[in-house]
């Protein structure tokens, strides 16, 4: 019998699937169609220190090979998060959660680390810097290795859990954003979020979206997501958490081979709801026709 369990910064995964942030709500939404506890774990929706609305719709369009999204962070704020989505995930999910963070100035990602960090349930910090630093000309933070190094370092100092700096693909070198976050004390690293693009609608002549420009996900994504967590992988000795238009069990062995220890699984939930439960069940199906027995055993494995 092959063995999908996997570690992820000294907790263990019974395997290493997890819904991305963004795609599975705050977890008890899907809970309701199926028991979410099949998955290793997943990320629940950015969270920030106050309610979001979003940006103005439409928000989505759609690529022959994936999607566009600019929903713009809608969300609750942090403490209805632990108020009120918390408790109502605790009765359907009995595993660590991973939280995603997000934050439009270092303050903001401290005051909503510091709090999330207080919940029994919470396991990781996943702490987005691609959100636009307000105090820095709107220049994102995970473009300059300065800045992404200043947020891993102020959000450590205040936290006991996990840190796992989630790193845009926006950028010349990864690879030196990833170094400055590990130097600065981070766990982890997943990568990568979503790639900038737009469309426009030929009728109109307009763009599609109303913020004009949105994170590109989906299968088209999967090549340029492969070849950069490979190249992170290589650069830090802290795990990587794969991620980028992942659809398959084939794809989830793809990108252990490339260096990550679990792999998050984003659009594809919003196109089958049923996408994580169906890999989960998979995945050792796939492991069986490639000889692979632990999965342990291959993370890395094309270096």
């Amino acid at each position: 019998m092959v063995n999908t369990r996997v570690e992820l910064c000294g907790i263990p995964l019974d395997n290493p699937i997890i819904p991305a942030s963004g795609t599975f709500g705050y977890g008890h939404e899907f809970a309701q169609i199926y028991d979410i506890n099949c998955l290793g774990t997943f990320s629940f929706k950015g969270t920030t220190a106050q309610e979001r609305f979003g940006n103005p719709t439409p928000r989505i369009a759609e690529y022959d090979r994936g999607l566009l999204n600019a929903v713009g962070l809608q969300n609750p704020g942090v403490d209805k998060v632990i108020g009120e989505e918390l408790p109502k995930l605790e009765r359907c999910f009995s595993k660590p959660v991973m939280a995603n963070v997000s934050g439009f100035s270092v303050e903001e990602y401290v005051t909503v680390c510091r709090k999330l960090d207080q919940c029994p349930q919470v396991g990781w910090l996943e702490v987005n810097i691609s959100c636009p630093n307000v105090h820095g000309g709107g220049m994102s933070f995970g473009t300059d290795p300065a800045m992404a190094a200043s947020v891993t370092a102020a959000v450590k100092a205040v936290t006991t859990k996990p840190v796992i700096m989630k790193l845009s693909p926006n950028v010349t070198d990864i690879t030196a954003i990833a170094r400055a976050c590990a130097d600065a004390g981070a766990d982890a690293l997943s990568l990568i979020n979503t790639v900038l693009g737009m469309r426009i609608d030929l009728k109109r002549r307009r763009p599609l979206l109303a913020n004009t420009t949105g994170g590109m996900s989906g299968p088209g994504i999967f090549p340029l997501a492969v070849r950069m967590v490979y190249q992170v992988s290589q650069a830090v000795d802290i795990p990587v958490v794969g991620m980028g238009g992942v659809t398959t069990a084939e794809d989830v062995l793809e990108m252990m081979l490339a260096g990550a220890t679990a792999v998050e699984v984003g659009a594809a939930n919003l196109v089958d709801p049923y996408a994580c439960r169906d890999l989960v069940a998979e995945l050792p199906n796939a492991m069986e026709r490639y000889g692979i027995e632990t999965l342990n055993d291959i993370i890395g494995g094309a270096h």
